[in-house]
């Protein structure tokens, strides 16, 4: 077997695109969508038809210019996601909009008119998942949105703090990122590259991992945004790993031995457990600066993107 083939025995297999000839190509299980990879999907020829049903629906509901561009933007998402669902056997995550990042309220009411147009449309709550930003109000909008079983992908998970409180919020799933991270440490300490085995990324991931496992947690650790196959290859055995179409393709061309370094089964650490109140919380923010800057910096870039997105829409 390929690496690819050896890693989908041991963790599941997550695409990070909104591609579709690229999902139907390497048969991932779930698939996540950001506004960044939709605003690419959109200039795919496959999408035109779905972008003008989005405008013409945007339209209908009336309200202001920003309202109804909102609308047709997630009009959108769920249609590449209904696309996706007829090529993934599991899930897809749909993101909502970054600019409500600090919003609870919103952030629900998002969320239920997410899950209210896919159910509209003939697809189930069961095969969704909505992402939402690691912030505090986005954590606790989660919690309240699992209890009416809408289940969350808390994304741009930097830092320990974001990963505790989520565990502790029951939601799903979580996407820690892992090349964010390394871009972070090596443009701070001037290096060039880190080896995978000490990646930062990598590190921070496993301990996220060992956590979850020592201390019983059900909420699925699913790493995301790779710079390379040494570091998936690292977390090899983790739950899930969102990867992109570059990426799976070197996978397929490996033949060599992958060997699990996750393990349930074989859990070193020791991490004693935390409890974390929202004051707690924005403490230990505070204190890691690259989970600070690199959350902000992720929710700005994510908003750029979808302003970007509906600028086509409402053209």
């Amino acid at each position: 077997m390929n690496k690819l083939e050896q890693l989908k025995s041991m963790t599941q297999v997550v695409a990070d695109t909104g591609d579709l000839d690229a999902m139907q190509q390497y048969q991932p299980q779930d698939a996540t969508t950001n506004p960044s990879l939709l605003f690419k999907a959109a200039d795919l020829p496959r999408y035109q038809p779905l972008l003008d049903e989005a405008q013409r629906w945007g339209r209908e509901q009336g309200g202001s210019p920003a309202s109804r561009a909102a609308a047709a933007g997630d009009y959108l998402s769920v249609s590449i996601g209904l696309e996706i669902q007829k090529i993934v056997p599991g899930r897809v995550s749909t993101e909502v909009d970054a600019r409500l990042s600090f919003d609870r309220e919103a952030t629900i009411a998002r969320a239920r008119r997410i899950i209210d147009l896919y159910e509209s449309r003939g697809s189930n709550r069961s095969r969704v998942l909505i992402k939402i930003a690691s912030t505090w109000e986005g954590i606790q909008a989660a919690r309240e949105l699992e209890q009416e079983n809408i289940n969350c992908n808390l994304t741009l998970l930097f830092g320990f703090a974001q990963a505790v409180a989520c565990a502790e919020s029951g939601v799903h799933l979580i996407s820690p990122f892992v090349g964010r991270i390394l871009d972070w440490h090596l443009k701070a300490s001037g290096e060039t590259s880190i080896v995978a085995e000490k990646d930062p990324g990598v590190l921070s991931v496993t301990r996220i991992y060992n956590y979850y496992k020592q201390h019983g947690y059900d909420t699925v650790v699913m790493g995301a945004s790779f710079r390379n196959t040494g570091e998936i290859e690292q977390l090899a055995g983790c739950d899930r790993l969102t990867i992109s179409p570059a990426l799976m393709q070197q996978l397929s061309d490996d033949e060599s031995l992958l060997t699990r370094k996750l393990d349930p089964e074989n859990n070193p650490d020791n991490i004693e457990q935390l409890s974390l109140d929202e004051k707690s919380f924005r403490w230990m923010m505070n204190e890691d600066a690259m989970a600070t800057e690199k959350l902000a910096e992720g929710i700005r870039l994510f908003t750029r993107d979808q302003e970007k997105l509906e600028s086509r829409l409402v053209a």
